[in-house]
């Protein structure tokens, strides 16, 4: 995943993982689906997502996995949906600061020449 030790141990105890089993040698041992856990999480803190609102919408994407009821399907959709509204707005500031340093390093380059 590209993330440290350090981070899975400690996303493992903030409940974003499930707890991992072990192997004889006392290697955590995590499934597919908590790799997967991982990789979202990844995603989600550059974009400066909360602990809470990481949980939030992993369990909303677990849960909408499992088969829930239609009414309970679409709060979840809802939910996502509102998530993605949220990415959106947070890929714009990016790109706003991503152009701030592009002119910032184009005016710094006619400088050296």
């Amino acid at each position: 995943t590209g993330l440290s030790l350090r981070s899975v141990r400690h996303y493992e105890d903030v409940g974003l993982l499930p707890p991992a089993e072990r192997s004889p040698g006392g290697f955590r041992l995590y499934t597919d689906a908590a790799v997967q856990r991982l990789l979202v999480v990844k995603q989600m803190k550059p974009l400066e997502f909360t602990l809470d609102e990481m949980r939030a919408l992993l369990d909303s994407q677990d849960e909408l996995a499992a088969g829930p009821t239609p009414e309970r399907r679409r709060e979840l959709q809802d939910t996502l949906s509102a998530y993605r509204v949220l990415i959106e707005q947070k890929i714009s500031k990016i790109e706003q600061r991503l152009a701030g340093a592009r002119a910032l390093h184009t005016s710094l380059g006619e400088l050296l020449r």
